[in-house]
């Protein structure tokens, strides 16, 4: 016994010795430790690092805390922007318990000698640039470990399980690969686990279930497969279960019942099947239920009305049926409700939003029938109300009306009937008003007094509306206003001409009668009028030529008459014309878009001339008269002088708009063409050609067309851009007259092109500004905005164009420059596969998967990278960051931030203190946009109208629970 005692006190003076010797080998002198550490890391703001010199003693440091015998406890410098690597000294301290290097740009792999520190409890160094292996080895005293959203790689080991002690363990955002270890289950304490947005396979570890101090599990955004373990329904301190996009299939587990503590529960985006456990039903703690985008069915029994607490439902994207139930209405704390995209029928509940706090309601794409409650708004916060193309009828409750906080109303596509609420024209805060192809009726005009100040898109289409145009809607920003196939009758408003903002205008199929009005011409950002099918007369305004965007232009069924204005032919921007079935008569105009009009464009009246597509009679002339044929003897007689008239004629073109010049020098004779008659008087080709010196050279790109050069007129102060483009001579037949007709305020104006047997160049108008990466970190939140709407505008310009798959831009920050105004400029590139250099063009960080195998750019990869540049705007992040590893690894991380809304972690600095309390709503909406313009799948990514549609339509707020889902139908 004696001996078994003394054998257990040298065991016990032999533990001590090796952990004194352990902290032998971590000791050291701690000044010297620390200043090691100072020296392998950068400091570059000076101001972390710089208080650690001998004048103080090292517990003054910043970032440094020490216990009661002055050694180094805690190191903790989040924050700091430092880079450079993590010396293994920093785990040679023998007493450290913390240690902090979280939200800085440190690389390098993770040091092997972590776990030498047997008294660290805390180890953050998440949201760096850290590479590598995770570590392995334990630390048995280990409580938090954070290494969130660096680029670790490889698997999981199994010796994470050695860290037993863990209570909180992230691996978020990195690149790791296998499965979960199911070793994990030896940290018996850990309440948070987060193993989101890697590329996680196999099932989950049933192990799991045997963690019953969890409280928090985020696997999302995985590659997980498999069903959901029934033995993670035994986690019954669960608060949060968070399992959003992965490969899940299988039915819930009804198991889940048990979680009691339970308030969030995320499972969508996945493959799950069958109906909604019962069970589910009754987790009375619930505040946030996201089963959507899977394929769920059955029906949602009454039973959700134990869900007290619950304030965000979401089962959109599914197969549901059956009735909405009514004791959803009873649910007081209801906010957002989004069943959209089922097979819900039935009608809406009839008190829904009497007990309720709705803000957003969005019940579209079902089979409702029935009226709309007028309790919809009695919350008086309800501002989204969506529920366009079911089968509801009756009158718009008046109770909406005077719903002073809805921004946002889509009820188009239903049955609905009777007159417009008197009140529905004076809701101050709607920017977006659609209640297209139902019944409704009655006037909007006369006395009813618009007063919609934020109204930007308004959409009244096939309904059966009466009566006068209203002279305003109250708004100086409408953009978008289509009042087609009712019953409007009088003339066009000539306040028409006030909508400055105005893009699309469709009057069409109506009985509106007179004139043009001029005015109309005033709505300089015009780009699509209809006014078709309608009883309109009179000529051609003029003043319609001299609009400056103007690309779509419908005036067929009406009794207009007169010519046509020769100068229509001459509008650059126009590239669509129908002015079918009118009396119009005499020459066509073989200018512009009448070139190769269809025949369909100008039936129906007395034309003649024009293309053989138009299928007209050549215009033939009369018998001549005496005094014609005076006229042409003496211009015979003249033949002389005409002859002369001609030289000079063609002398001053040549001066005007075509000029050559002999050069040995360069590339011998040089030929310039003009597109714009004003910069034709400004610049000269020598000019041009003494502008082709290095001293001019703004950049020496990669691709054909990559060589730019800035110029200026010798004879004005007029400056100018020329741009390298190969193989002009072998451009697409009238791709150069094309060229000259672009015109729209976001993409550069090319004036000319220079050729000469070798070579060719555009010469483009010069920009005064900066690349958009360069300028948009000094920009306010409101000013990035405006950038992201006018590339989007022009790229919407650009696909809408006939010739859109000729030209195109080749989107990147540097090809977008940004003026004074905020005004974003694309900078075009010829059409054709443009790269010469594919190992350095698939190299770029702003190119769409597709574009790296096909080595050439399309519409739907513009849009990919229109939305890498969004994830830019919003985070200050790019895609050639080294934090994000390989090539689409930004988007990975983007989707990974937005799935919990937590946007204080990822909102760009510089602009998240007012945009967070201003526009928050706005900027989750922008990164769901932009994850949608980043799909994999070309064809899942929107259209570049959609991206306007939806960018202009956030500039109001919407709803957003932190910890949600934030995706809603627009």
């Amino acid at each position: 016994m004696k001996m078994a005692k003394n054998g257990a006190g040298e065991r016990e003076v032999l533990l001590v010795f090796m952990f004194l010797l352990l902290c032998s080998c971590c000791t050291g002198d701690e000044y010297d430790l620390l200043l090691s550490i100072k020296n392998s890391m950068n400091d570059p703001l000076n101001q972390s690092l710089s208080s650690w010199n001998l004048s103080l003693s090292y517990c003054e440091w910043k970032g440094i805390a020490c216990d009661n015998s002055s050694h180094v406890a805690k190191i903790e410098l989040s924050g700091n922007n430092l880079s450079g690597k993590i010396p293994e000294s920093f785990f040679h301290f023998p007493y450290i318990e913390t240690i902090d290097l979280s939200n800085n740009q440190l690389s390098g792999g993770i040091p092997s000698n972590i776990s030498s520190c047997l008294s660290l409890r805390h180890l953050n160094l998440s949201n760096n640039n850290f590479t590598g292996p995770l570590p392995r080895g334990s630390i048995p005293q280990l409580q938090a470990l954070d290494l969130s959203n660096n680029m670790l790689s490889g698997q999981i080991p199994d010796e994470i399980g050695f860290f037993s002690g863990l209570e909180f363990l992230d691996l978020g955002g990195n690149d790791l690969v296998g499965k979960i270890p199911k070793s994990i289950s030896n940290m018996t304490g850990l309440r948070i686990l987060t193993l989101s947005s890697n590329q996680l396979i196999g099932e989950i570890p049933q192990e799991l279930g045997l963690l019953k101090s969890l409280t928090w599990i985020y696997l999302g955004y995985n590659n997980l497969s498999g069903g959901i373990p029934t033995e993670i329904g035994e986690l019954t301190s669960l608060n949060h279960l968070d399992l959003v996009s992965n490969n899940l299939t299988g039915e819930i587990p009804s198991s889940f019942g048990n979680l009691t503590s339970l308030q969030y529960l995320f499972l969508y985006l996945n493959k799950l099947t069958g109906p909604v456990p019962r069970s589910i039903f009754g987790l009375q703690n619930l505040v946030s239920l996201d089963l959507s985008d899977n394929f769920l069915s059955g029906e949602i029994p009454e039973l959700i009305i134990q869900l007290q607490n619950l304030e965000v439902l979401h089962l959109f994207s599914n197969n549901f049926t059956g009735k909405i139930p009514n004791s959803v209405a009873s649910l007081p704390r209801l906010q957002v409700l989004q069943l959209w995209s089922n097979n819900f029928s039935g009608e809406i509940p009839k008190n829904l939003g009497r007990e309720n706090n709705l803000t957003v309601l969005d019940l579209s794409t079902n089979t409702l029938v029935g009226k709309i409650p007028d309790t919809l708004c009695n919350s008086g916060c309800l501002y989204k109300l969506i529920l366009f193309s079911n089968s509801l009828t009756g009158e718009i409750p008046n109770s909406l009306s005077r719903c002073s906080s809805l921004r946002r109303i889509r009820l188009q596509n239903n049955r609905l009937s009777g007159e417009l609420p008197h009140g529905f024209s004076k809701l101050s805060l709607v920017y977006f008003l659609d209640l297209s192809n139902n019944h409704l009726s009655g006037t909007i005009g006369g006395t009813r007094g618009w007063e919609m100040p934020e109204l930007q898109m308004l959409n009244f289409a096939r309904n059966r509306f009466s009566g006068a145009l209203p002279a305003s809607f109250g708004s100086g920003v409408i953009e978008n206003l289509d009042l087609s196939a009712n019953g409007f009758s009088g003339e066009i408003p000539a306040s028409f001409g006030d909508f400055s903002e105005l893009m699309e205008l469709k009057l069409s199929e109506n009985k509106l009668s007179g004139e043009i009005p001029d005015e109309l011409s005033l709505c300089e950002k015009l780009v699509s009028l209809n006014l078709s099918h309608n009883q309109l007369s009179g000529q051609i305004p003029t003043s319609l030529t001299q609009m400056p965007v103007l690309g779509q232009l419908d005036l067929s069924v009406n009794q207009f008459s007169g010519e046509i204005p020769k100068s229509l032919g001459e509008v650059e921007s126009l590239i669509q014309v129908n002015i079918s079935h009118n009396h119009f008569h005499g020459n066509l105009p073989s200018t512009g878009a009448f070139l190769a009009i269809n025949s369909s464009a100008v039936a129906g009246n007395r034309l003649c001339g024009g293309d053989s597509t138009a299928g007209l009679p050549p215009c033939k002339g009369g018998k001549l008269q005496v005094w014609l044929l005076i006229v042409t003897c003496l211009l015979v007689a003249l033949a002389a002088l005409v002859v002369s008239s001609l030289i000079l004629v063609f002398v001053r073109k040549r001066n005007d708009n075509f000029e050559t010049r002999e050069n040995n020098e360069v590339d011998g004779v040089w030929e310039l063409e003009f597109f714009d008659s004003k910069a034709s008087k400004e610049i000269r080709i020598i000019d041009v050609v003494a502008s082709m010196r290095d001293e001019n050279l703004i950049s020496r790109g990669i691709t054909r067309g990559g060589v730019l050069y800035k110029g200026k007129s010798g004879v004005s102060e007029f400056e100018f851009v020329m741009k390298e483009v190969s193989g002009i001579d072998s451009l697409p037949t009238g791709f150069l007259t094309e060229l000259g007709k672009l015109k729209h305020p976001n993409i550069e104006k090319v004036i000319g092109v220079m050729r000469s047997k070798k070579c060719g160049f555009w010469v483009s108008e010069f920009v005064e500004g900066q690349s958009v990466s360069e300028v948009f970190r000094g920009m306010s939140w409101d000013r990035r905005r405006k950038v992201a709407l006018g590339i989007a505008k022009a790229l919407c310009y650009l696909h809408c164009k006939s010739m859109g798959s000729s030209v195109g831009c080749e989107l990147s920050p540097e090809k977008i420059i940004v003026d004074g105004k905020d005004e974003p400029r694309l900078r075009l590139r010829s059409p054709g596969r443009i790269c010469t250099d594919a190992k350095t063009f698939v190299s770029s960080p702003y190119v769409a998967p597709e574009t790296r195998e096909a080595k050439d750019t399309t519409e739907k990869s513009d849009i990919y990278v229109l939305g890498l540049i969004l994830i830019e705007l919003l985070t200050g992040k790019t895609p050639a960051d080294t934090e994000f590893g390989l090539q689409e690894s930004i988007v990975e991380w983007a989707r990974y931030c937005y799935s919990d809304c937590h946007l204080d972690t990822w909102v760009d600095p510089t602009v998240k203190g007012t945009a967070l309390s201003n526009h928050q709503n706005e900027i989750v909406e922008t990164m769901s946009l932009a994850l949608h313009c980043t799909a994999d799948d070309p064809m899942a990514r929107p259209c570049a109208s959609d991206v306007v549609k939806t960018l202009e339509s956030v500039i109001r707020p919407t709803y957003c629970v932190f910890g949600l889902n934030c995706s809603s139908t627009i």
